[in-house]
């Protein structure tokens, strides 16, 4: 078949971007979806908000064009609220993003995966699906995406798609960085409660994602892989 082609959603900056590179790196053409296109990629680049439903039209347009027979979902948003503090807005907002927009990409691909008998599909939760204070919306999407997972996976399994979804901890990347800044009290106190005392970074979880990518993870599917440093175990408090 060539070079396999992978969409990958949220490219702009962080772990999408570290993704995009890598995957192009190990000899896949990359098909890029955000809002705005990442420096020093050289791949196919679509522009779209996934907050938007119009961004239907777009993902059709790369099945169609591209026929994309594996999928990074990564964008993703974050907000910052409580139980007293969430708005609606920023409520439905992270839920449109973080897994309504899941569900319009795979519909999108999964046909063209469906005629070729094969996928891989890549979804990203997180470890703070587990609890985190402070993040009522967040928690309760990426919660959302680890059923959206194991549910994808049965439905798909039958046209030989796999399904799983990669879980970071803390990551060190731009949207970490506006909440908790290098060398702020909050971040130095995730780091100490992290078992391998330090913080990740965006290429471990493009490496992570390489594999549930590759031919060889064809028997692994409806699966989440914590990517956390040990958190999920030694640190759920954080």
């Amino acid at each position: 078949m060539g070079r396999e082609t992978v969409l990958i959603t949220g490219v702009s900056r962080g772990i999408g971007k570290a993704m995009a590179l890598r995957a192009a790196r190990e000899g896949y053409e990359v098909v890029g979806l955000s809002r705005s296109r990442p420096d020093g990629f050289d791949g196919h680049h679509y522009a779209a908000d996934l907050g938007d439903s119009a961004a239907k039209e777009v993902l059709n347009e790369i099945a169609a064009t591209h026929r994309p027979t594996r999928l990074i979902a990564n964008a993703g948003i974050v907000t910052v609220a409580g139980i007293d503090d969430v708005s609606d807005d920023d409520f439905e907002a992270t839920l449109r993003v973080n897994l309504q927009s899941v569900v319009w990409t795979v519909q999108a691909l999964a046909p063209v995966m469906r005629q070729e008998g094969f996928g891989r599909v890549v979804t990203l939760g997180s470890r703070a699906a587990l609890g985190k204070a402070g993040r009522i919306a967040y928690t309760s999407s990426k919660a959302a995406i680890t059923g959206l997972t194991r549910t994808l996976a049965l439905e798909l399994a039958p046209s030989g798609i796999t399904v799983n979804c990669l879980a970071p901890g803390p990551i060190d990347t731009e949207m970490f960085a506006t909440d908790q800044p290098p060398g702020s009290p909050a971040r130095e106190a995730l780091i100490a409660r992290v078992p391998l005392h330090r913080m990740g970074t965006p290429d471990e979880i493009a490496h992570a994602a390489m594999h549930f990518l590759s031919e060889g993870a064809g028997y692994t599917t409806g699966q989440t892989l914590h990517v956390c440093g040990g958190l999920s175990v030694g640190g759920m408090s954080a």
